[in-house]
């Protein structure tokens, strides 16, 4: 039986013991060059900016560690949300493969330029997005000049469906959840010859999903050359877990001695690393029905098979988090104690700092001793998005909808 943390508005089960090494191997396709030439390529386009970190010294100081770092990504290209990071990689290196070139000879430019589209001719990208991965796909697509299809499931905002057609998208709002969307939208790319570009892998389609999380570890790239401070704590969203293995996988591969310990937070409605991390052996455990969380970016009920393989050796910690721990982080956020920059995070971005306080704030010391979080404490977080339901946000942030 597993060590269990249990709170009011979570749960959560340590992996700390008994877990097999992560094997250097396992983290060749993560190492600082190749993720270097990675994050060259997102740096060839010209909107690209390195987004901020924020430090937020009056927090630490009132939870009693020694740091808290956040990367707000919702400047990322202008689309308010990070997953863009892996789209643009995934989409150019597809382009690049049809070419017969590698990616690191070839700039944004040179892919978008005419003489490309006649090689490679008319392409149709497909995918199926809780918003922000189909936002992405859908600008990548459109600035190389190919088309996009994009599925959102049942439940998705008219906001999120709305910001993915103004980058050019066709996109519809299906009658099902997440994981049969994915389904969906990958039998019809079978059946039409469409490219299918899904940040979560299953049995035969893993090349593309690795891109995806190439893309997002240089994210990790980006924290690491803006600190020279090494964390001892990743609290990480889950979702398919493709960001999180990305994140993790670079720090692990640079830092293999001194890694910081991963907390891996989901909502409650769609917690499949928390449950199938919490079974006999660890075998995958999707979870299904309708996923409703405000969190609408981590509803997946199943975890990416190459995602969950390194994940469930290296992650220290898994939690299920109620609504309530979101919309808290998003409000100790955006109006921070004074002296701290405020961040405007959305639903999935800001669960990570509800969470911490929640923990910091509630949890007993036996808790806090078995997470090793504690005064020397170095916390990084990431917000990855803004306010991407800007309406929702307002209601959470100035109304109070869903209060602690």
């Amino acid at each position: 039986m597993k060590e269990q943390i249990h709170l009011p508005k979570c749960k959560g089960v340590l992996n700390k013991d008994d877990r097999p090494e992560v094997k250097a191997s396992e983290l060749n396709l993560f190492g600082d060059e190749l993720i270097s030439d990675v994050l060259a390529f997102q740096k060839s386009h010209p909107l690209y900016s390195n987004t901020p970190l924020i430090v937020l010294d009056q927090l630490a100081k009132r939870l009693n560690v020694e740091s808290i770092q956040v990367k707000d990504k919702s400047h990322r290209f202008g689309l308010n949300a990070f997953k863009v990071m892996g789209g643009i990689y995934a989409v150019g290196k597809y382009l690049a493969e049809q070419l017969n070139k590698d990616i690191n000879e070839l700039s944004f430019a040179e892919l978008k330029s005419d003489e490309v589209k006649q090689k490679v001719g008319e392409i149709t990208f497909i995918s199926a997005t809780d918003g922000n991965h189909g936002r992405g796909i859908a600008w990548a697509a459109r600035e190389l000049g190919q088309h996009s299809i994009i599925y959102l499931p049942k439940g998705s905002t008219k906001a999120r469906l709305e910001a993915i057609r103004n980058e050019g998208g066709h996109a519809e709002i299906k009658d099902m959840n997440y994981d049969a969307t994915v389904k969906y939208s990958a039998d019809l790319a079978k059946e039409k010859g469409y490219v299918i570009v899904q940040d979560t892998a299953w049995q035969g389609y893993e090349e593309i999903p690795l891109w995806i999380m190439q893309g997002y570890a240089a994210i990790a790239k980006e924290i690491a050359d803006q600190t020279k401070e090494v964390p001892t704590h990743l609290v990480l969203q889950g979702g398919v877990g493709s960001f999180a293995a990305g994140i993790a996988a670079y720090y692990l591969k640079r830092y293999r001695n001194q890694a910081p310990k991963l907390i891996i937070v989901e909502p409650n409605l769609a917690d499949c690393y928390y449950q199938s991390l919490n079974s006999p052996n660890q075998e995958i455990r999707p979870v299904t029905g309708e996923m409703n969380s405000i969190m609408a970016g981590l509803c997946c009920g199943e975890p990416n098979l190459t995602a969950y393989q390194l994940l469930k050796k290296y992650a220290y910690a898994s939690f299920s988090c109620d609504d309530e721990l979101a919309a808290l982080g998003m409000r100790v956020l955006g109006q921070p104690l004074r002296g701290d920059e405020s961040i405007i995070s959305g639903e999935s971005g800001a669960v990570p700092l509800g969470l911490l306080y929640h923990l910091m704030e509630d949890g007993n010391k036996d808790d806090l001793r078995a997470l090793g979080l504690n005064q020397q404490s170095k916390i990084l977080m990431i917000s990855t998005e803004g306010d991407t339901d800007p309406e929702g946000y307002l209601d959470i942030v100035w109304k109070g909808h869903y209060p602690n």
